[in-house]
């Protein structure tokens, strides 16, 4: 029996992986995307400067982070002895909230499908439809300027500190 062809699949597999975008391919979870996205959570909001000059970016990232604060609040299998993980990152969401311009008081899952709307936007090279996603009654300030912080992008301390707890909650291996 010829075991070569076996021995080469890991690394066929580690090829394939390197063509998976972390910021907005949430299956690093292996199929569970609210795995994935705290898997991911240090690399793309532990220090939220890395998206200087990344729209983009910064906006898929500030989506994730709406995506992990609802799913560690309202996801019954993420909540479970996940409380201060989850006041956290609601923590964190009002601190970039805050800082991009975004009501309050705005429902996780608008803020984040606007978000979304617009990095894909930016990505295809759509300032208009980018504006037009950073638009309404979810938003604080004008769109140009949350266009315009979302490529200016400090570090924002309590968003790494969330980015941190929420990998920490899932990852193989933790003691509740």
């Amino acid at each position: 029996m010829n075991r070569r062809p076996l021995l080469a699949l890991p690394l066929i597999l580690t090829i394939a992986a390197c063509d998976i975008d972390p910021v907005t391919d949430y299956m690093g979870g292996f199929g569970d995307p609210v795995r994935g996205a705290a898997l991911f959570a240090p690399r793309n909001l532990g220090d939220t400067s890395r998206w200087q000059g990344d729209p983009a970016g910064a906006a898929m990232a500030a989506a994730q982070l709406e995506f992990l604060a609802r799913s560690f609040r309202d996801n019954p299998i993420y909540n479970v002895n996940n409380v201060a993980t989850s006041q956290t990152l609601q923590s964190a969401v009002a601190e970039m909230r805050s800082y991009l311009g975004i009501a309050p008081g705005a429902r996780n899952a608008d803020v984040e499908i606007l978000l979304r709307r617009a990095s894909v936007a930016l990505r295809e090279g759509s300032q208009a439809q980018a504006l037009a996603a950073l638009t309404g009654p979810n938003f604080t300030a004008p769109p140009a300027e949350v266009l315009r912080r979302l490529g200016d992008m400090p570090r924002l301390p309590i968003v790494s500190a969330a980015a941190g707890m929420a990998a920490n909650a899932i990852s193989p291996g933790r003691r509740s």
